[in-house]
C-alpha cells in the first residue's frame, strides 16, 4: 500500500500513512516471538520511512490499538498455557472476559492521525489507550526534537549507570 501511495503523496507534497502495530513492539512476548517481532518491525519501518519522506510533508505513524478481542485472542486461548505460557494465557482469559479495548478508541486516534490536526506528528508509536495524543499538536516542536514514543536503545547513562558506556 505504501509503495502505491508514495508517488502520489510526494507529488502532492502531503500525505498520511498509518500502520497498525501494538504492545508486542515494546515488550517481549515469550512463545509469541514472531508476533512481537513483526510489531517491532512495523514501528522501526514507520520511524525510518518518516525520515525518508519528511521533506515531502508526509506523516507516518504507528498505532498501538490496545488489547483487542480478535480471532488471534481466541487462538491464544485455544492453544492453552502450555504453548503460550501461563502468565500470557491468564492475561488473555481476563481480556476475553472484560471485552478488551474498545475499537472506538483506536478509531478516534486513526481519524485524528488522518486529519490536518495531526500535521507534523510523524515517526511515532502511539498508544490509543494510554497516550494523551489529543494534546500532542500543542507540543509539536518538543515532540519532534525528542525520541519519545519511539523504539530506541536505552544506554546505561540514560539510567545514571556510569559503568556501562564509554
Amino acid at each position: 500500500m505504501t509503495r502505491a501511495v508514495l508517488p502520489f503523496y510526494k507529488k502532492k507534497h502531503k500525505g498520511k500513512i498509518i500502520q497498525l502495530s501494538g504492545g508486542g513492539a515494546t515488550n517481549p512476548l515469550p512463545n509469541i516471538s514472531a508476533y512481537a517481532t513483526s510489531k517491532a518491525a512495523i514501528v522501526r519501518y514507520v520511524e525510518t520511512l518518516a525520515e525518508e519522506v519528511r521533506e515531502f510533508n508526509i506523516d507516518v505513524n504507528a498505532v498501538a490499538p490496545g488489547a483487542l478481542n480478535t480471532q488471534m485472542l481466541d487462538e491464544i486461548i485455544q492453544a492453552g498455557p502450555e504453548k503460550v505460557g501461563s502468565s500470557f494465557y491468564k492475561k488473555s482469559l481476563k481480556q476475553k472476559e472484560t471485552g478488551g479495548a474498545p475499537l472506538t478508541v483506536s478509531a478516534d486516534l486513526i481519524v485524528f492521525l488522518g486529519s490536518d490536526e495531526s500535521n507534523g506528528i510523524t515517526g511515532k508509536l502511539i498508544s490509543a489507550m494510554w497516550d494523551n495524543w489529543k494534546e500532542w499538536p500543542n507540543h509539536l516542536d518538543e515532540l519532534n526534537k525528542s525520541d519519545v514514543y519511539s523504539l530506541r536503545r536505552i544506554t546505561g547513562r540514560d539510567r545514571a549507570m556510569d559503568w556501562g558506556d564509554r
